[in-house]
């Protein structure tokens, strides 16, 4: 797996000051996507055993909040596997760090129907995550007042909620928010 570039003071994807890690690959090919040249499996650098405890490193300092997984597509098959272990291991050794993560497939029919890549690593990796920001971008229904998602198709999901109900549960109080307006937990 390549990944296209890591933010250590990241704020536009998720709540607090977070780690982000874009990792390359994506065959969604959403009309004006931001990061466009992430697509390709080949972009950016190899992701190594060295570059997944720096990122553990830096989600150390209490005043980061979490970790963010985008893309390119995480879900892609050819990232599952590595991703997997990744979250699994930021899970184990900071449990008190929440995950996000963003992709274009779908949580219920896609990713919960074992449609997308190796099923039991799916079911890993969404176990490792807290919030899921689902649904391909569509650039007719962007909005600039949406919080931590680029259009209003997206849902904003509570993983673990949704696991344990077996129904897709939105995280309480983001999806209708907009930007600046208060605790996004409330």
């Amino acid at each position: 797996m390549n990944y296209a570039t890591i933010k250590k003071f990241d704020i536009a994807n998720g709540p607090g000051v977070r780690v982000s890690l874009f990792v390359s690959g994506c065959r969604h090919k959403c009309k004006n996507c931001f990061n466009r040249e992430a697509w390709d499996f080949n972009y950016g650098a190899p992701f190594t055993q060295e570059v997944a405890d720096n990122i553990i490193e830096s989600l150390k300092p209490d005043y980061i909040t979490g970790f963010s997984l985008l893309g390119g597509e995480p879900f892609e098959p050819e990232n599952q596997e590595t991703l997997a272990k990744l979250l699994s291991d930021i899970k184990k050794k900071l449990p008190d760090k929440d995950i996000w993560c963003y992709t274009g497939f779908l949580y219920d029919s896609q990713l919960l129907k074992g449609t997308v890549g190796n099923f039991e690593t799916v079911k890993n990796m969404l176990s490792n995550i807290d919030v899921l920001v689902d649904g391909k971008f569509i650039e007719e229904l962007k909005s600039p007042d949406l919080l931590f998602r680029g259009s209003s198709n997206q849902r904003i999901i509570d993983v673990q909620k949704s696991l344990k109900t077996n129904n897709v549960v939105w995280l309480e109080g983001v999806w209708q928010r907009k930007m600046g307006s208060g605790n996004i937990y409330e």
